[in-house]
């Protein structure tokens, strides 16, 4: 494989991580043990970026379409969630990365609640690299929610519908204040976006796989970036 140029880091990668299920029926195992092989990729993903010196790692963990799913599942996601945020939390305060939650975490058990907030806190201060969870959070959903907090400012009289630009509906996104999202990459084989950042990603480089994410290790992030790294961004330009 040829060699990453360290200077040309994507600052922002999103990533929808998909195929847990598929992977372990693949393996005639129930979808939770896809989902725990997932979460060690989520691990290993997350420190790669890190010495790489990505700003910011937004990772699809929970939809606001993944109600649907069995409640059974759903449980075993959340437990898995707890897990990983008892068991990496001492190791991303170290690491000096942030964990900034994208979604209406409201309406998670108030277990998974206690123990997010625990995370956010603890990490509040830390500007190596943040880290955005996806949880419970749609695309469209973020763009409302902007539009209402931007709709009340106006309201309250704190500013014109005049002086709504760009820029300010930017401070009302979840990813406030953050790089723009420079990739996004989707295992699985699939080819949609999914309802995932879609504000986000307007001049965001796509990169799709057939490999399951249980199977997305630090060798295919590195073929992602490598693939980015050979394109031309023009941003509209010539």
């Amino acid at each position: 494989m040829d060699e990453l140029d360290l200077k040309n880091i994507p600052n922002h990668i999103g990533i929808i991580m998909d195929g847990n299920g598929r992977w372990a029926k693949k393996r005639n195992l129930p979808r939770s043990m896809g989902h725990r092989e997932g979460s060690k990729r989520v691990i290993e993903i997350v420190e790669a970026c890190y010495r790489l010196n990505v700003k910011s790692l937004s990772l699809y963990a929970f939809s606001t379409e993944n109600w649907k799913r069995p409640k059974d599942e759903i449980s075993k996601l959340m437990d898995l969630l707890v897990y990983y945020i008892k068991t990496q939390l001492d190791r991303l305060i170290k690491n000096n990365v942030k964990i900034n939650v994208m979604g209406d975490i409201s309406k998670l058990p108030d277990r998974i609640v206690q123990e997010i907030n625990r995370a956010l806190l603890l990490t509040k201060d830390n500007d190596k690299m943040i880290l955005n969870i996806g949880l419970n959070y749609g695309g469209r959903d973020e763009i409302v929610r902007a539009t209402q907090l931007i709709a009340k400012e106006v309201v309250n009289g704190n500013f014109d519908v005049d002086d709504i630009n760009k820029e300010m509906f930017n401070e009302y996104l979840y990813t406030k204040g953050q790089p723009e999202l420079d990739l996004l990459i989707r295992p699985s084989g699939e080819f949609r976006v999914s309802n995932f950042m879609l504000y986000q990603l307007a001049y965001s480089e796509f990169w799709f796989s057939n490999v399951l994410w249980p199977d997305f290790k630090e060798d295919v992030l590195y073929e992602a970036i490598l693939d980015y790294q050979k394109r031309n961004r023009r941003f509209g330009g010539i």
